[in-house]
């Protein structure tokens, strides 16, 4: 695990913990915020309104199935993305075939989704926390990690990934 905590910080995270499933916090009510605190609910590709997406207690039953969870943090959303997918990738290199990454999608300017269309990066979009009724606010208060509404966009900001690992 040192690796790819190593990794994370080597590709610019401020901090990377690695934590078990169970000290995640479920919540299916972030998806109340989804879809009534979200302009694009319904469009993004990796939505959970999107057709198809699993429920919230179809997800937890799968996340919960691995054995740690490498949480990643930065003040960038791309970043924070980029960073999951590099370690997700090292992670199967390194035989972990069912390794997955976490975070809210920013790899496009604006979303195919919100057009009608396919998602343009369908092998590395990836869903957010909130997204699967992971509560991103009480995981990272129980890992001593910083995450507050902001009052004003000159704050700065905490993004999160993660990383499921076997």
């Amino acid at each position: 695990m040192e690796k790819y905590i190593e990794m994370a910080r080597s590709l610019g995270a401020v901090d990377a913990v690695a934590v078990t499933p169970d000290e995640i916090v479920f919540d299916a009510r972030t998806l109340l915020k989804c879809m009534f605190g979200c302009n694009t609910w319904g469009n993004g590709c990796t939505c959970p309104s999107r057709p198809g997406f699993p429920s919230s207690t179809e997800l937890e039953k799968m996340l919960k199935k691995y054995k740690t969870v490498l949480i990643i943090h930065t003040h960038d959303k791309k970043a924070a993305q980029n960073i999951s997918i590099v370690i997700e990738n090292e992670a199967y290199l390194d035989g972990d075939a069912l390794a997955f990454s976490m975070s809210d999608c920013a790899l496009c300017d604006q979303c195919a989704g919100y057009s009608g269309e396919p998602c343009r990066n369908a092998r590395t979009a990836r869903p957010a926390f909130h997204s699967v009724g992971i509560d991103v606010f009480a995981t990272a208060k129980k890992h001593g990690l910083p995450l507050h509404p902001l009052r004003n966009e000159d704050e700065e900001q905490n993004w999160y990934a993660a990383v499921w690992l076997n």
